[in-house]
């Protein structure tokens, strides 16, 4: 016979059979589920469970589930970036060539499976390519050896824009400075 059965009770008012539960009181193991989740704000049930086992507790996982939702643990939420306040102020409009160049990086890969870069140099308002360096690696040193042939023929821009990615590129080892800015 099971538990269950030797605790059911007889509801003579409504003619039904509720069961009362045998499960245990637990107290000391929520206490212990509850100070795991205060030091490791951000580990969940499953993360919390092997910390338990690890103390030599051995319990089921769905009953740690059962009892961190029970104790209204919940791994805790970041909190979002902070945003810059105020507006960016508009981009300038530019209506002559040679104004504002904008440097982009785009890679593919060849039947052999060997990939391959190429650095694209585009004037912003008359969309001419200026430079599309294509290598299989293009080094810092290499894009200002080519930004600099290009000044030579064409002239000094306003500005030079970017994504995030010629920062790395253009990062020149020996503590040498790499300046896009117009002097």
């Amino acid at each position: 016979m099971s538990e269950r059965r030797a605790c059911r009770v007889i509801d003579a008012g409504r003619k039904s059979v509720r069961y009362r539960s045998t499960r245990g009181d637990d107290a000391d193991l929520r206490e212990k589920l509850r100070e795991l989740a205060n030091q490791r704000r951000r580990f969940g049930y499953r993360r919390l469970h092997i910390l338990l086992r690890r103390e030599g507790i051995m319990i089921n996982r769905k009953k740690t589930q059962r009892l961190y939702k029970e104790e209204g643990l919940a791994v805790r939420r970041r909190r979002s970036r902070r945003r810059a306040v105020g507006t960016r102020a508009p981009a300038p409009v530019l209506a002559l060539p040679n104004q504002r160049w904008s440097l982009d990086f785009v890679h593919d890969q060849m039947a052999s499976g060997r990939r391959f870069r190429v650095l694209n140099v585009v004037d912003d308002v008359t969309r001419e390519c200026l430079a599309a360096v294509p290598d299989t690696s293009i080094s810092g040193r290499r894009v200002v050896r080519e930004l600099t042939e290009l000044i030579a023929q064409r002239g000094k821009p306003g500005m030079i824009v970017s994504d995030n990615v010629l920062g790395r590129e253009a990062a020149v080892g020996k503590g040498q400075q790499v300046s896009l800015r117009r002097s």
